[in-house]
């Protein structure tokens, strides 16, 4: 008889997955336990790569063979054994498909019942026949929309978008939508060579070229005898040409490249479609209706609002369809779909709409979403691992959600929560918390077991802010005055209706709100009205951090109709969004900051390379002649097992080291390239303190806090919360020009409270400097020490996109019907 049938512990033995030393712990069941440390100390390793990991990989070895195959699966964790280990369920932090065709109904499968309903259920007119629910999706050949293939919108491109200066001739770029560059001039050849005169200013050509330019699907082959500087040789080439329209459209479509796409964007006109006026489906779907509503107008509803519309079907009072098969389907189907939104008005996202996309879904929203499809599942005897589930969330939102936890553990389920929100951890039954630093200064647990009795344990970060009492240390700081004022007037967009709103410049602004309130729409639209103002083409630069496709409305144009008065005190708008800082192992630390460039051209100084006539590509890991070729670069090689979960081996050439032999001759300071890529933030400061480019970018990587990574860290590996502070030291070590607006939605996401302290540090350091800092937060400690707070809702969605109030802090903890001020109020009075 197995010994550990009856131990109530999951025990861990010998774990040393990424930064984790060997670790043994355990952990009871049917407990709701949280891992807490710092940023990158190894909680997630412990939670997800392990726990998870070997839950996941013993449920795979049951599957066929063959059905294996077909699963992706993680590797097998590094760990001795775990023993008690029932089956496991992760919910992440990740992003929606950057899809408009993923939504909240698709995410939840609500979207199903509610198409069978319909199928099943509907108001057919007379003598329509019946039809498979399919018809009643847009994302089927059978319920698309056939003008709009199931999108809802029609864009089009015209001559004033595509050409905003016509006194400007061709060779001058009159054409604005046609690319730039080497593509560009190619297309002012091959036009020319066509007959068209490239030298005349635009309104003077004939209609009948204007037009063909412009719109014509026509793709003619000239030979190009270009013209370019004078006593170069230039040979004739075969050039296809391409209309404005055509090259805009087949870039908004196809591109992968979400700046290329966004500057498409700019060249078209989006409506509505005018067949199905944004519904996406055929008209014969929208002809069959249930309790008098079409299907788009059901998907359409809050989903609380959609749930008061299902009530009275699910609990059988059904007009229509009469008595009989048909009646009790439609009150089967109805009562399972108001359960299912219960749960998930319940988690506080009762604003959201079926047809909401998931690309406009924040991380915890997305979680959330998993989450009640979850609790819906009966499952019991289940380990759920979650990743910072409160991440995003409004206090009230976290109480809430607290109320669903506590509720999946008295189910007969183990619950484990990565937490950094102290309210969480203090409703917890256990604790791990791990430690006591970041990277190899981490990867210990401290202490495993009830939360009370962490306050013994003098290592730990978070004891100090768990058992904290008294206001807020930032509570204390006297907020600055504003240098001057920006107002948004007519601000429509999402939930946000003719907001009218006037936002302080020269101090630090923290704006707030219950989830869906309207907060990431504001900053949106705000960034998309200062980037209008300042550049690419105005007096200063729009630099967004990261991904380029930036936020919510981050990278959007600013809404038609909205007003700014103030605007032309801001030089240049910096957006830090949430999204990694690559996709794939070449990605790094090093190759992000760029002061791996620098360190490649000191590598090529050396009196070595000169020798042999290398320059500084010969040192990237990512281009032929320096880097090992067995592994292309990678230092790794997959090992393709099958049927069992393939796996990754040092490379069995450079063992890991990314560089071929030669390469790795060349020594600077006695070491080699790889060497240097192994060396942490903290140790590469020393040995580059007196080379000034690298030693910057090194300087302000340690004052975010991230003086543990290693410089060659894959993108891969770092945490949410490491990603977002890398982003903001990458703009910390540029020289800043003027008066720099700074937009960050939620920077505090994934990150403890001892690394936001860091974080703070540098965001007023930023403002003392004379720049404006705007942060979407949800942290109250944050909000406590700003200088002026913004408060949208009082709820989200429809019953938000207001300001209820606006002013200092201690002003905000007052505000009548405000939610966020109670919560204000206990960070300022302890």
């Amino acid at each position: 008889m197995d010994s550990t049938a009856h131990d109530p512990y999951i025990r861990v033995r010998g774990a040393r997955e990424h930064n984790l030393r060997n670790v043994d712990v355990d952990i009871p069941r049917d407990v709701l336990a949280v891992f807490t440390g710092v940023s990158g100390s190894g909680k997630s390793s412990l939670a997800f790569g392990t726990v998870y990991a070997e839950a996941q990989r013993r449920y795979f070895e049951s599957v066929a063979p063959y059905a294996r195959r077909l699963i992706h699966q993680v590797g097998a964790p590094a760990v001795d054994e775990i023993l008690g280990l029932p089956p496991a369920v992760a919910l992440e932090q990740r992003r929606g498909s950057a899809t408009s065709r993923s939504s909240v109904g698709t995410v939840t499968t609500l979207s199903n019942t509610l198409r069978m309903l319909f199928s099943r259920a509907g108001r057919y007119p007379e003598g329509a026949p019946r039809v498979d629910s399919d018809a009643f999706s847009p994302n089927t050949a059978v319920g698309a929309c056939p003008v709009c293939h199931g999108l809802g919108r029609v864009h089009r491109a015209t001559e004033e978008l595509m050409v905003p200066d016509p006194s400007l001739s061709i060779r001058e770029g009159a054409v604005a939508a046609w690319p730039g560059a080497w593509h560009g001039k190619n297309l002012l050849d091959v036009t020319r060579t066509l007959g068209h005169d490239v030298d005349r200013p635009w309104r003077d050509l004939p209609r009948a070229d204007r037009d063909w330019i412009l719109f014509t699907d026509e793709q003619p082959v000239v030979t190009v005898h270009p013209v370019r500087e004078a006593g170069r040789i230039q040979r004739p080439y075969q050039g296809t040409f391409q209309s404005a329209r055509r090259y805009v459209m087949h870039t908004f479509a196809d591109s992968r490249s979400q700046t290329l796409r966004a500057r498409a964007e700019r060249f078209l006109e989006s409506s509505l479609c005018p067949a199905c006026g944004g519904s996406r489906l055929r008209p014969e779907s929208l002809a069959v209706t249930f309790g008098g509503r079409t299907i788009a107008e059901l998907n359409s509803l809050p989903l609380a609002g959609l749930a008061e519309v299902l009530r009275p079907a699910a609990r059988g009072r059904v007009d229509d369809p009469p008595e009989g098969p048909e009646r009790q389907i439609a009150t089967t189907l109805s009562a399972d779909l108001v359960a299912r939104v219960e749960v998930i008005t319940e988690l506080g996202l009762g604003y959201l709409s079926l047809d909401r996309t998931t690309p406009t879904l924040s991380p915890g929203e997305l979680q959330r979403l998993r989450l009640a499809t979850q609790l819906r599942s009966g499952l019991f005897g289940v380990v759920y691992v979650l990743d910072e589930p409160s991440a995003g969330l409004h206090p009230v939102d976290t109480e809430a959600l607290l109320t669903v936890l506590v509720r999946l553990r008295e189910a007969g389920n183990t619950v484990y929560v990565v937490e950094h929100d102290m309210d969480v951890v203090r409703r917890a039954d256990w604790i791990v918390d791990v430690g006591p630093l970041a990277g190899e200064h981490g990867g210990r647990v401290l202490h495993s077991g009830p939360v009370d009795a962490l306050a013994s344990v003098e290592e730990s970060a978070t004891r100090r802010f768990l058992f904290a009492s008294g206001p807020d240390a930032a509570a204390g700081r006297t907020p600055r005055e504003p240098a001057a004022w920006l107002r948004l007037d007519g601000v429509t967009r999402h939930n946000l209706r003719g907001l009218d709103v006037a936002l302080p410049l020269g101090v630090f602004t923290a704006i707030t709100g219950v989830s869906g309130s309207g907060k990431s729409t504001l900053v949106g639209v705000l960034g998309a009205v200062l980037a209008e103002h300042v550049g690419p083409d105005g007096t200063g630069t729009a630099d967004p951090v990261g991904d380029d496709s930036g936020a919510d409305g981050g990278s959007a144009a600013a809404p038609a109709g909205v007003t700014a008065h103030g605007a032309e005190a801001v030089d240049r708008l910096v957006q830090v969004d949430q999204k990694p800082i690559g996709r794939t192992p070449r990605s790094n630390l090093a190759t992000y900051t760029g002061l791996f460039d620098a360190v490649r051209k000191l590598f090529a100084a050396t009196g070595d390379a000169r020798r042999r006539g290398w320059k500084a590509g010969r040192f990237s890991f990512n281009v032929a002649g320096g880097r090992c070729e067995t592994c292309q670069g990678e230092g790794f090689v997959a090992v393709e097992l099958l049927f069992l979960p393939g796996t990754y081996a040092p490379c069995p050439v450079c063992h890991g080291d990314r560089y071929n032999e030669e390469t790795l001759e060349v020594r600077y300071r006695e070491r080699n390239v790889a060497e240097v890529l192994g060396m942490t933030v903290d140790t590469a400061a020393e040995f580059f303190a007196d080379v000034p480019p690298v030693a910057r970018s090194l300087r302000t990587l340690r004052e975010v806090g991230l003086g543990y990574l290693r410089l060659g860290q894959p993108a891969t590996e770092l945490s949410g919360g490491e990603a977002q502070r890398i982003k903001l030291a990458s703009e910390l070590q540029r020289g800043r020009r003027g008066h720099t607006v700074y937009l960050l939605d939620e920077p505090t996401t994934g990150l403890h409270p001892a690394d936001v302290e860091l974080l703070m540090r540098q965001l007023h350091g930023l403002v003392d400097a004379g720049h404006s800092v705007f942060v979407v937060e949800h942290e109250m400690g944050v909000v406590a020490g700003a200088d002026w707070v913004v408060d949208l809702g009082p709820g989200g969605g429809d019953a938000g996109g207001r300001v209820v109030a606006a002013g200092r802090p201690a002003e905000v903890a007052r505000a009548p019907g405000s939610r966020t001020a109670e919560y204000l109020a206990r960070r300022l009075t302890g």
